[in-house]
């Protein structure tokens, strides 16, 4: 009977390892490369500035001609590589069987220019996100501290919104290392707010207000917002 019983133990250990050696080879069979191939990138998103062959390109070992495999492929990696493209800000890779990735984009769409120079080749997204690529795109500029840029981009619409009945946009926000806010607007005029946003928002306001009554069809450069019950202003021939 204990002889009977260590046989039937040693059997079962057989059992089980020729079961696991079973799985393994499986398994093994399943991630080969000719087995169960990727054949087909499926892409959504609204691309603008990136093209298909650039994401076929990144994905690793998944660019429709059969060198992938559909169990093997790393999709975090994939979604890594994807992501490192200059306009691309999110990407979402899925598996769809029997041999298809989907890979899903979000590009970043640009809201404005950072920085000054060299710098320009920053952008920021409409997140308030600073990424690294280029665009021939007429944008505003954002000059400010780094790690400023999300309220740089909030500052900004608000701005937008209140210049608008002015006729003329924001080309430019500043925001200087005191935490000073200054405008230049596309008609070239140049609006110095003070340190403060939100009362900057309410003298920018009534600077717009005021200006229909007192400044169209005048010619004026500079504006300083920052008195309490009223403005300063410079105009280019003042000494001329």
């Amino acid at each position: 009977m204990w002889v009977s019983t260590r046989v039937q133990m040693a059997l079962g250990v057989v059992a089980g390892l020729v079961m696991l050696a079973s799985c393994f080879g499986a398994l093994y069979w399943l991630l080969l490369p000719e087995h169960f191939p990727v054949s087909r990138v499926e892409l959504k998103g609204n691309l603008k500035n990136t093209t298909r062959a650039e994401i076929e390109a990144a994905l690793p070992r998944a660019s429709g001609n059969g060198a992938g495999n559909f169990f093997a492929v790393d999709l975090a990696e994939a979604r890594a590589r994807v992501e490192r493209l200059p306009w691309v800000r999110h990407v979402a890779v899925r598996r769809v069987w029997p041999d298809r990735l989907e890979v899903s984009v979000e590009e970043h769409v640009a809201l404005a220019r950072w920085g000054t120079g060299d710098e320009m080749s920053a952008l920021v997204n409409t997140h308030g996100e600073r990424f690294i690529a280029r665009t021939k795109e007429p944008l505003p500029a954002f000059v400010a501290p780094a790690g400023a840029s999300a309220e740089v981009a909030r500052r900004y619409r608000r701005f937008a919104e209140i210049v608008a009945p002015l006729g003329t946009g924001v080309e430019r926000v500043v925001l200087t290392q005191r935490h000073a806010w200054q405008l230049r607007l596309g008609n070239g005029l140049h609006l110095m707010l003070g340190r403060d946003a939100d009362l900057a928002e309410a003298r920018l306001k009534k600077f717009v207000e005021a200006y229909p009554a007192t400044l169209t069809g005048k010619k004026h450069e500079y504006v300083d917002l920052r008195y309490p019950n009223g403005f300063a202003l410079r105009v280019p021939d003042w000494n001329g």
